[in-house]
Formats: C-alpha cells, structure tokens, sequence
C-alpha cells in the first residue's frame, strides 16, 4: 500500500510570543511524511533541494520509510527557504523573507518505483506542478488528495480548476473556501466548491478544528485543546500526513473512514504545535499517538437521555 507525497523540503526560521526556532527544517512533504510514516510505509517522497540541505535529514526519513527516489537535488542551489513571524493570537502570522531557490523551476519526475502507487497527496505547490505529477501518473491512484492556497486562487486560478476537476479530496482553509467559492457561508462554499470537482471538502479551521463535507453530508472535528500553543507552522500539512496515512494504511476511502482520519490528522497536528517544527512528530511514539486519539474520542463523547 503506497503513499506518493509530493511537496516542499525547505529551510524556515520561525518567530513566535514563545521564541525564535533559528533555521530548521519545513516544507510541506517533510512535515506530511514525518507524520504519515507513522501509519504507513514506504512513503514516497517527490521533491527538490538545495546541495545546502542537510544529509542528516534525509538519513532520518530514510530511517522512518521515506523513499527518495523522487527528491531531486540541485548541485551548487540553495534550497526553499521561507522565514515568519506569528502574533500572539498565533492564527495570524507575517512572511518576512521568501526564497524560492530550487523551487523555482521545479520539474517534479516520478520516478518508475512510484508507479503504482495506490494514494497521492499533492502538497500546496504550483497547480501546474500538481498537474504535472497527475499527468505522469500511468495508473491513477485510488485516492488523490490536494492542498492548495489563495496565492494560486489569485494568480493561477484556471490552472487551479483543471487540477480540482482531477483530484478526489480538496483541503483548504476557511478564509480560501471562502476564496475560492465566493460565498461566506461555509455550508454553500462547500457546495459551489464540490461542484468544481473534488468528492470530499475538508476546511481547516486551525484552533477551531477541521470540516469534511461529502454530497449533502457534514462531519465536523474539534480541535484539540492544548495547555500552549508553541508553533503553529506544518500543523495543517501534518494534518494531511495523519489524515492520508490512516486511509493508506486501512485502504478503507469510505465517507466514515475519513470521518476516523480526521481525527487521526487532527492528533497528529496537536502534536505539531508542541514544539518548533518538526521537532515533536519526529519523536512522537505508537502509545502517545493511541492516547491521544482516545482523547479526541473523549472530547465529543457523550451520553445522552432523551425523555
């Protein structure tokens, strides 16, 4: 059972009201492997990077089940490279520097070992990029699964409705639903949004949990909350790895098994936000990941007697 993601693998430098992180690593197929990886292998990894990344890193996601095969290293370039500072609601946050480096003239190339592979998410990249990787595809996968962001809905926005037609899973956040859709109401965002392609809507709403609408059907999942908030960077993309790995490792694409996987990727984000970066899922275990979950059991549990 493979897992194609295909993403970023970037250097950050994050400010937040509890410090700053100095350079570390991000991008989004790093974040969603660390937390995939934990549900299922071998990931395989589509991305490019700088000779500037660190051999240390790779070895650790070697270690975790992450193919390489498909991450290109560009001799002599510098890798992604984005720096930010969060405000103390820690839901807003600001760019300070973003270099593209390497990203900006990414070729991604599935390599013949990925072939097959029976689930893809593509991280937020451009829709021509995301198109690319479908179109290379000789067998399509049983379940596609895409992040996207209001940058594309502003500059690409065509090329990002080709891609919608082709994908099964859309995620998106709140305020780009309301983007893309052009309707306020998250309920008729959902549905302008279902009619562009994708069978299932997840809207993120950070601190506020996640939605997944299908047909006429909504699920909601709460978030989990935490004593603090540390850093928020990579809680949605390691949202996506839980989410994604749970449907890969039970093969099971139904409407209420994603329901399960929600709140698979709403856990593993908890984690996240523990500490800067990826530094808390890299070292989260089966037993906190089964406690954690059961928490999230918990939260929406209830009895109740109708008289």
């Amino acid at each position: 059972m493979s897992l194609t993601v295909v993403g970023t693998m970037a250097f950050d430098e994050i400010e937040t009201p509890f410090g700053k992180s100095g350079k570390i690593i991000g991008g989004s197929a790093t974040y969603i492997a660390w937390a995939a990886s934990n549900f299922v292998q071998p990931i395989n990894q589509v991305s490019v990077i700088g000779e500037d990344f660190p051999k240390a890193e790779l070895d650790a996601l070697t270690a975790k089940g992450v193919a390489l095969d498909g991450v290109q290293v560009k001799k002599g370039e510098k890798s992604f490279y984005w720096s930010g500072k969060y405000h103390m609601d820690m839901n807003t946050r600001d760019s300070l520097a973003t270099e593209l480096n390497v990203l900006a003239d990414f070729k991604p190339v599935i390599p013949e070992s990925y072939q097959g592979s029976e689930f893809l998410i593509l991280g937020n990249l451009t829709p021509q990029v995301q198109m690319s990787v479908l179109d290379q595809m000789k067998e399509r996968p049983r379940l596609i699964v895409m992040d996207t962001m209001n940058f594309w809905m502003e500059v690409a926005l065509d090329d990002l409705l080709k891609v919608l037609k082709r994908v099964d899973v859309l995620m998106v956040n709140d305020g780009e639903a309301r983007q893309l859709s052009g309707e306020y109401s998250l309920v008729k965002a959902a549905r302008k949004i279902l009619e562009m392609g994708p069978k299932y809507l997840i809207i993120k709403k950070g601190e506020h949990g996640a939605l997944l609408f299908f047909e006429n059907h909504v699920f909601f999942a709460p978030a989990m909350p935490l004593d603090e908030v540390y850093d928020p960077t990579g809680a949605g993309d390691t949202f996506a790895g839980g989410f994604i790995g749970h449907l890969a490792k039970t093969k099971d694409i139904s409407f209420e098994n994603m329901k399960t996987a929600i709140i698979v990727g709403s856990a593993m984000a908890s984690f996240c936000v523990e500490k800067f970066g990826t530094e808390r899922i890299r070292e989260v275990s089966k037993g906190e990941i089964a406690a954690r979950i059961e928490q999230f059991v918990q939260l929406v549990n209830f009895d109740i007697d109708l008289v």
